[in-house]
């Protein structure tokens, strides 16, 4: 029987970072560096806050620097590479990984659960929207939601902010059916085309098999993690939807895809894993070989998008506090940790004022016990002015709280 490699935690975090592109050589800030990145971290969520930039952006320039954005918009609006679509939230996609998704949009709505009921009621009902939007596409696509008329015989009844906004609810039901996409973007405002417009020829050529779907997804969602457990992958790429798990897991094992792995002074109950390709970095890491960076993280970056995995692995507790009175929060609106080698060392509250372009910091927080060494300062201040330059930020002042250590790296304004 092979032996079951152990891993420490140190090592699990460099593994984590290093599959993620965030430790040694960035990527190339060009569109096969874009590409490399995305191979590796399958989907970037999409997030309307920017109040430095949206976060698909940040997640990007946290690998690759001072890409180009128009590069990421050929991708998408141009050579189709990439696609909008659900994965652990409404995110960019891989064109590669169409099939996949494609699994999601044949069974949607489920309806083995009160919401799944609800809209494959609503969307009965609703057949004269349907073909209105079909038809208006047909003629005249792509199309914003305010190209169409709201003929709904139902309307769509919410507690929230989506009550009777049944245009808008149809195009993002049909959208997650995959029968129209989103052909480009005005502004922030969708575009919306019937779905064969929006890809390459040959991408639905090949259905996925049902049985072929949580296998695949679950080795994407585990070679991004680094190592993982079965409660990681579940909240990762595809999230929530992992039926069989196990059985995928166990399949994996038994064809070589995946490996056991035992994480030091975890229970062995715990059962992580590792993807086999993912063997040679463990290795390289074990031997010492590890080119640490310091970066800043989008509230939504990949590496942090699962909480109570960050908590467990980083020991850093992270919450979003945008929908928290001003009054209580601890850090700020909008706070991007800050990454420096394998650890979660702080964080800084960045808020862009675009009409003077200046990148005010509106607090920066460092984490108990971590050393404000000279290393430390320096990077700190090096990925301040990238993310000032990032933003086409002309000045950086500080406007709020910031340790003693760190107070003459940026000036108060």
């Amino acid at each position: 029987m092979p032996t079951t490699p152990s891993v420490s935690s140190t090592t699990a975090r460099r593994l984590a970072i290093s599959a993620q592109f965030l430790a040694g050589p960035p990527a190339p800030p060009t569109v096969d560096g874009i590409r490399e990145v995305l191979r590796a971290l399958r989907c970037l969520q999409l997030d309307p806050i920017s109040a430095v930039a949206q976060s698909h952006l940040l997640v990007l320039w946290s690998r690759l620097g001072q890409y180009r954005r128009e590069d990421l918009d050929h991708l998408l609006w141009e050579a189709r590479w990439l696609f909008e679509y659900w994965a652990h939230a409404a995110s960019i996609v891989l064109t590669d990984d169409y099939p996949l998704h494609a699994a999601t949009m044949r069974r949607y709505p489920a309806g083995t659960s009160n919401y799944g009921r609800k809209v494959a009621t609503w969307l009965k009902a609703n057949g004269t929207l349907q073909t209105h939007v079909v038809q208006r596409l047909t003629e005249a696509g792509p199309l914003p939601a305010g190209g169409f008329d709201d003929v709904a015989e139902t309307p769509w009844e919410s507690s929230g902010w989506t009550a009777g906004r049944n245009v808008e609810r149809m195009l993002d039901h049909l959208w997650l059916q995959g029968r129209i996409m989103v052909s480009g973007r005005r502004g922030r405002a969708r575009l919306w085309d019937l779905a064969p417009r929006c890809l390459p020829g040959d991408a639905a050529s090949a259905p996925l098999p049902d049985a072929e779907v949580v296998p695949l997804a679950a080795e994407h969602a585990l070679r991004a993690l680094g190592i993982a457990r079965p409660a990681d992958i579940r909240q990762h790429f595809t999230r929530d939807r992992y039926p069989g798990l196990d059985s995928a897991l166990t399949r994996l094992l038994a064809e070589g895809r995946i490996l056991r792995v035992q994480l030091e002074d975890a229970p062995s109950s715990e059962g992580w894993y590792l993807t086999a390709d993912r063997l040679p970095l463990l290795e390289r890491l074990e031997s010492g070989e590890w080119e640490p960076r310091t970066t800043l993280l989008s509230p939504f970056d990949n590496l942090i998008c699962d909480r109570a995995r960050t908590e467990r692995l980083w020991d850093f507790g992270f919450r979003n506090e945008m929908y928290v009175p001003r009054a209580k929060r601890r850090y700020g609106y909008y706070v991007m940790p800050l990454l420096h080698g394998d650890r979660l060392v702080g964080r800084v509250a960045p808020r862009l004022d675009r009409r003077s372009r200046t990148l005010h910091l509106e607090g920066l927080f460092v984490e108990p016990d971590t050393p404000t060494d000279d290393a430390l300062r320096a990077g700190l201040a090096d990925t301040v002015a990238a993310l000032a330059e990032f933003v086409d930020a002309r000045a950086t002042v500080r406007t709020g709280p910031c340790p003693p250590d760190w107070a003459d790296l940026f000036p108060e304004g």
